[in-house]
């Protein structure tokens, strides 16, 4: 088995996250390739030594710049705040790196375009970490619109809703400042939607969007783990992205869009959901459900139609007949360990999985449209 030695940057959420899926990855899939928790990167020595030792790396560093020079890294693992995604990836590139890089890919589409064409320069292996896809509800919902069980695809509605930041005394995070994350809720939480609405549904043709920051200034603090944060004092920074975000799409095929996130939907902690209604049916799905599907179809005889609900643990279900038999359900972090199959099979074979950098590019060219937009008042096309 051939060993692929990985070095991450970043060691919090996505790093923990990462982590289990790599440690995990050879434990449920047969595969000729095996992750190695080679070294773990992070500014703050004391805590990224402590994160080494409770997630499993080899070692650590607080430079990434040295897991370049060494022989013994194959992959770099991009899982910063987001400004710091295309100097990392492009270099990672030029030293010859496979990369998997979260989302969103960068902080605007000029950026994603450079990262995208170091990497096919440099011939290297590329994903982004839109774990969402990997959901074996989300590739069967694909399997049943390829098999064309809904018939022509008339209508995507997409919401991501959460609550975590509706606190005014919750810290001005990094996830809050435009000048380290790009945007608010829209690159954070749209951005899985526009994956998921390019996966099942195609591309778009064009946009228009508005967005609103309902708490415009908050204490300074850190991210302090998961999406927690401790405060770093009582001066207050101002808030310059979006609090929430909704959009109007036209697809390429003809489709028609709805799209909405926002981080101010109280009671909702983690509401990823979808509908899509089709010429013959229609599927829905809910994160926080994730093991199941909701299929109506009107092949069903009459006296019988209506929403029935499809448990996506058989062994028919994508990637679920790696893990436990029908009924014993996965979780999130599941959804990581499907990704890091693919991106494996991807390094075996020298190809780049999808979602790649290409598709990050056309992600964040969704993103800025909808961004000028919400400035503009106009629909915006969509120039892939």
């Amino acid at each position: 088995m051939n060993k692929v030695r990985i070095g991450m940057i970043g060691y919090k959420f996505m790093g923990k996250a990462h982590s289990h899926a790599y440690r995990d990855l050879p434990f449920y899939f047969n595969l000729d390739t095996e992750p190695v928790l080679q070294t773990i990167v992070g500014r703050n020595e004391l805590e990224v030594k402590l994160a080494s030792e409770k997630l499993g790396w080899h070692s650590y560093d607080t430079n990434w710049r040295r897991l370049l020079e060494r022989d013994d890294i194959d992959v770099i693992d991009i899982g910063t705040p987001n400004h710091t995604h295309a100097e990392i990836a492009i270099a990672a590139a030029e030293a010859g790196k496979h990369i998997l890089c979260e989302k969103p890919l960068a902080m605007n589409a000029e950026e994603a375009l450079k990262m995208w064409k170091a990497v096919r320069k440099a011939g290297v292996v590329h994903m982004i970490s839109h774990n969402y896809r990997f959901v074996p509800a989300i590739q069967y919902i694909k399997k049943l619109i390829t098999e064309g069980v809904l018939g022509e695809i008339y209508h995507f509605r997409a919401q991501y809703l959460q609550d975590w930041i509706m606190d005014p005394q919750f810290p001005l995070v990094w996830r809050l400042r435009k000048e380290i994350s790009g945007s608010g809720t829209l690159g954070d939480l749209m951005s899985h939607s526009i994956d998921l609405a390019r996966f099942l549904v195609g591309e778009f043709k064009e946009v228009t969007g508005m967005m609103n920051t309902f708490i415009k200034q908050r204490p300074l603090g850190e991210m302090a783990g998961g999406l927690s944060a401790q405060l770093s004092g009582e001066q207050l920074g101002k808030v310059d992205v979006d609090d929430a975000v909704a959009a109007l799409v036209r697809f390429e095929n003809g489709a028609l869009g709805v799209f909405e996130a926002s981080r101010f939907a109280k009671g909702n902690r983690n509401g990823n959901r979808i509908e899509i209604n089709g010429s013959k049916g229609s599927i829905r799905w809910d994160m926080e459900s994730m093991n199941t599907l909701q299929l109506y179809s009107e092949d069903d005889p009459a006296g019988m139609q209506g929403f029935r609900m499809i448990h996506c643990t058989e062994d028919v279900h994508p990637y679920t007949a790696n893990y436990w038999p029908a009924g014993h359900i996965i979780g999130y972090e599941h959804t990581f360990i499907n990704l890091m199959a693919e991106f494996m099979r991807g390094i075996s074979t020298n190809t780049s999985p999808s979602p790649n950098f290409e598709d990050g590019y056309r992600n964040q060219l969704i993103l800025d449209a909808i961004d000028k937009s919400s400035a503009s008042g106009e629909w915006i096309k969509i120039h892939n």
